[in-house]
């Protein structure tokens, strides 16, 4: 019983997410950008210069799409519909030693560091060892994906760590701060980016990995399930932001040479 209000929660979020990105407008992970499914386009640069403008413009990003209220604001509705359910779930998870010896790996597999590592990790992978694309050096489909997977975890961890010390809700265990789950928003990030660059289909294994993260933090006694249930949310939201950029057009300063000298123009670069 327990076990299915976790995992039915955390789907419900995750269905209603894809609806709202159908509705809104937004690309649509199981299709990406188009009706082929196609992997998103190999961005020219993934240099460290080009994550911080990039990084930079997602927090721009995150609040003018229609999908993030919407994401945002099923999460809060489904954090609040399982609220009344936090210390019956607490009760229940908490000391169980079955619980604990299956979710031991959540602690670690869904931390911040080790997620972002990992995002740092294929990045590199993809740019000092991978074979580079023929028309964008030292980019291929690996380095694009560590890149974005970067990005979403600097995106998720920086709301979510606004949004704590906000709320300043304390955790199960007296603790400061539960609400979201930074844990949950982190790993559900990463799944949203990898359900992009890898197809709908392909990246079940990811969003169930992020549901066994979120679920460790009920176990270790961190988290109730309403701070999950919004961490999801939250990362998704994040995800979503960094993939669902691809293809639109950019700004970029330009030197154009000029009579007597040289002039710098702002000009805009269509995605493809």
């Amino acid at each position: 019983m327990r076990s299915r209000i976790i995992v039915t929660a955390l789907l419900a979020v995750l269905i209603a997410g894809d609806d709202v990105l159908a509705q809104t407008g937004a690309p649509d992970p199981a299709s990406g950008t188009n009706p082929s499914n196609e992997a998103p386009p190999t961005p020219e640069h993934t240099g460290w210069a080009t994550l911080a403008k990039d990084t930079a413009h997602d927090f721009v990003a995150f609040p003018r799409r229609k999908s993030t209220w919407s994401l945002l604001g099923i999460g809060l509705a489904a954090a609040l519909a399982t609220h009344p359910a936090d210390h019956y779930v607490e009760r229940h998870v908490v000391g169980n030693d079955t619980a604990e010896n299956v979710f031991r790996l959540g602690r670690w597999v869904g931390s911040a560091g080790v997620e972002f590592g990992g995002a740092v990790g294929v990045w590199a992978v993809g740019r000092y060892i991978v074979a580079p694309a023929t028309d964008a050096p030292r980019t291929n489909k690996m380095s694009h994906l560590g890149f974005d997977l970067i990005r979403a975890q600097i995106l998720s961890q920086a709301l979510v760590q606004g949004v704590k010390y906000s709320v300043q809700r304390d955790r199960p265990n007296g603790d400061c701060c539960a609400f979201p789950s930074g844990h949950s928003a982190s790993a559900f990030a990463a799944a949203a980016v990898l359900e992009r660059h890898l197809g709908y289909r392909n990246s079940w294994p990811a969003l169930a990995a992020a549901t066994y993260v979120a679920t460790s933090r009920l176990v270790d006694n961190w988290h109730f399930l309403s701070d999950v249930i919004f961490g999801a949310s939250v990362g998704m939201a994040s995800g979503w932001t960094v993939v669902g950029r691809h293809g639109r057009s950019s700004y970029a300063l330009q030197p154009y040479p000029v009579r007597g000298g040289a002039m710098v123009a702002l000009v805009r670069v269509d995605g493809e």
